[in-house]
């Protein structure tokens, strides 16, 4: 069982690394020392909480690189990938599109990330590709920091047999490098 855990955990760390790579091409031009062009978000929170029998605590990290912001008619938008392990070990790796809205030192970030599920010891969701919507709610403490609250619903949009869906809260450290 420990072997089948450390496979799956280097798969993860593996396969996120590969798609946080993807969202920083593009941009070849040369940065300043002090542009502070990529952000990461470590988050830690409770994987489908509304489960009893299911719930468990699960740790992540998102990439978001601020050179690929557009500004468009509904905000400020900009590719993010990342993923998600649970202490079930079930994972979830995404890539998809977030907005951003300033709210004074507060920023709402609702987005929206397709992505591939693998259920581990965990929840079964009826279906490897997933849809994650989330809005986050962030406080600036320092210039290049925030700290926040997200809220998360996983859904197959009932493309597989079943359709269970996962509802997730997490804590969030938002630190641009």
């Amino acid at each position: 069982m420990i072997k089948t855990i450390s496979v799956k955990l280097l798969m993860f760390i593996l396969l996120l690394g590969v798609l946080m790579g993807f969202t920083s091409l593009g941009n070849t031009e040369e940065k300043s020392e002090n542009s502070n062009t990529t952000e990461f978000n470590f988050f830690t929170g409770m994987f489908d909480y509304s489960d009893t029998g299911k719930k468990a605590t699960l740790f992540g990290l998102e990439h978001q690189n601020e050179d690929l912001f557009r500004d468009s008619f509904i905000g400020k938008l900009s590719p993010v990938t990342g993923g998600l392990i649970t202490a079930d070990n079930a994972f979830y790796i995404y890539t998809g599109v977030q907005a951003e809205y300033d709210i004074g030192s507060m920023k709402l970030i609702p987005s929206f990330t397709p992505g591939f599920y693998e259920a581990g010891n965990g929840k079964d969701l009826g279906y490897p590709l997933e849809f994650k919507s989330e809005v986050q709610l962030s406080y600036s403490f320092f210039n290049d920091s925030l700290i926040g609250m997200s809220y998360n619903h996983i859904s197959n949009a009932s493309l597989g047999d079943k359709n269970p869906g996962a509802n997730n809260y997490m804590i969030n450290f938002l630190k641009k490098f």
